[in-house]
């Protein structure tokens, strides 16, 4: 396994790339988060979209920030995948 290259190495350990499994655990805590899986609020993490649109209520909306350190939060990631 030494001599291979990454690509090589997980297509025979059959995973997927770093960041596909970065963004699909995202996206799984935030199911949980918004199913109630865990004992908090969800509104500390997601605002959720207010509009009579089409299909389901529970849409997130995007807040906005000046400062960085809150424009990459795990909320705002999880909204851009």
């Amino acid at each position: 396994m030494q001599g291979l290259q990454y690509n090589e190495r997980l297509k025979q350990l059959v995973l997927m790339r770093l960041e596909r499994r970065r963004v699909r655990s995202d996206l799984i805590e935030t199911f949980k988060i918004m199913n109630g899986e865990y004992d908090f609020n969800r509104d500390l993490f997601f605002l959720l979209e207010k509009g009579g649109r089409r299909g389901h209520d529970d849409k997130l909306f995007k807040r906005r920030f000046r400062l960085h350190t809150r424009k990459y939060a795990f909320c705002n990631k999880v909204i851009d995948n």
